[in-house]
């Protein structure tokens, strides 16, 4: 499906455009030109293009995947990436780690931490305020996942940034965020997520100036999309009108820049002369986009039983093997609980795929006895057991069994096929919890052979 040109803006570095513009669509062939005319009518590299623009195109699959899983957008830029470009000097990536990373033998166990503090008076962007906890897989090889938490105590002003290795979700807990992209500008704030893909430039600026903490999965794998429904049908989960890619928007700005690059699970940087985000006009199903958790329409189990956590995907990064994940985005919003004679937070269970969860607000229902806060984390392993604490088993099974809303609560998970290695400063932090591996010795012996 093709979206219609609407013109787009040009932008000075530095100036608000107000509230950014977007085209609604999962995975539609966009075209859209912050210029008129900018866009080629008819084909994609012409001898000579408008304004004295350089078509050049942007491949985020094999030139000869399938038509439905071949992604690529052409840009129209006032100058080619290959000019955006210089002596490259290796830099250090901080906290910031990359698959296969085994640092260090965590004990078999369930983990937690609380929130992670965002440091006051320590001036720290995007790149700076990575924190890695787990990583999973081999980026080099295109497969698993990094998790990690950003802290951002400032804008990237004249910096700028791409990530060869990854795919990146974001996932803000606390501060908005403008991601100022090569295709056009993403407001996002707690509640919603923004997916870059590969390869795609950008700058990440505060908004209003405030401290930001959230979540950022590393995508090493095939490119995020959306699931099947099965037997759900052609409505519900994440509609795909409800994902928003934003107008062109372009900056024309001739001043010394900084570029990073993310390449090999390393670091690179150059000096530029001029911002990379100079893109007028693009056309294609390649491009950065934001969705609004809010909008996820649930289903589940109306008479008994509790569903897998499956149903309540948002979007998942496939792999070869049909029906197994490279990564599952799910969620746990607010919903209806109303299931007669049923258990009604999840059960307790071994999961082949290993599960690294954050919680954005309220309460999780698994999880009510204290200790999992909002801007909090856990990881629950491959093959290792987790459920209910103590607190929220014993107050479930004696519930009077009426209609419930949750409300108020948004939790969400990185599941991966691959088990998830905790890196070093994961393992030593402070916010990591004791005493949360032995949660379940608390659960009580209630078995009674004489009670059926």
């Amino acid at each position: 499906m093709n979206q219609s040109v609407r013109p787009g803006t040009a932008v000075a570095q530095g100036t608000a455009p107000g509230n950014p513009a977007y085209l609604s669509g999962f995975g539609n062939g966009f075209e859209t030109e912050a210029l008129p005319g900018a866009l080629p009518i008819g084909r994609n590299s012409p001898q000579r293009c408008a304004y004295g623009l350089y078509a050049e195109q942007l491949s985020g699959s094999p030139f000869t995947a399938p038509r439905a899983s071949n992604e690529r957008s052409w840009l129209y830029r006032i100058r080619p990436t290959v000019a955006h470009w210089g002596s490259f000097e290796k830099i250090g990536a901080g906290l910031w780690r990359t698959a296969p990373c085994a640092e260090l033998d965590m004990p078999l166990a369930p983990l937690r931490w609380d929130p992670l503090s965002i440091p006051e008076g320590e001036a720290l962007s995007f790149i700076e305020g990575i924190r890695t906890v787990t990583t999973a897989g081999d980026a080099a090889a295109q497969s698993g996942m990094g998790a990690h938490i950003y802290l951002a105590t400032r804008s990237m002003r004249d910096e700028y940034f791409y990530n060869a290795d990854a795919e990146m979700l974001f996932v803000p807990q606390q501060g908005a965020l403008r991601l100022w992209t090569e295709f056009g500008i993403i407001d996002i704030a707690p509640g919603e997520i923004a997916v870059i893909p590969r390869g795609v430039k950008l700058r990440v600026e505060l908004q209003g100036e405030a401290p930001a903490r959230g979540y950022l999965c590393e995508n090493y794998g095939g490119a995020f999309t959306l699931p099947e429904r099965g037997p759900i049908g052609a409505n519900c989960l994440a509609n795909p009108r409800d994902f928003l890619t934003p107008f062109a928007a372009y900056e024309d700005r001739e001043a010394p820049s900084t570029l990073v690059v993310k390449w090999g699970g390393n670091l690179w940087r150059t000096q530029l002369a001029q911002s990379p985000l100079d893109v007028v006009a693009w056309h294609g199903n390649y491009a950065p986009y934001k969705y609004d958790l809010r909008r996820y329409s649930p289903v589940g189990p109306v008479l008994f039983d509790h569903a897998d956590p499956s149903i309540f995907t948002v979007l998942t990064s496939p792999s070869e093997t049909p029906g197994t994940a490279n990564i599952d985005f799910v969620i746990f919003p607010e919903r209806w609980m109303v299931a007669e004679n049923t258990f009604r937070p999840p059960w307790y269970h071994m999961n082949i795929m290993s599960e690294f969860m954050g919680l954005i607000e309220g309460v999780y229902d698994a999880k009510t006895g204290g200790g999992f806060t909002p801007g909090g984390f856990s990881l629950h392993n491959c093959m290792l057991p987790h459920g209910p604490d103590m607190a929220s088993f014993e107050a479930a099974s004696a519930a009077e069994l009426k209609p419930h809303k949750l409300e108020g609560t948004l939790a969400f998970m990185f599941e991966t096929r691959f088990a998830q290695r905790v890196t070093r400063f994961a393992a030593e932090a402070p916010q990591l919890q004791q005493d949360y591996p032995s949660y379940g010795r608390a659960l009580r012996r209630h078995f009674d052979p004489s009670r059926p």
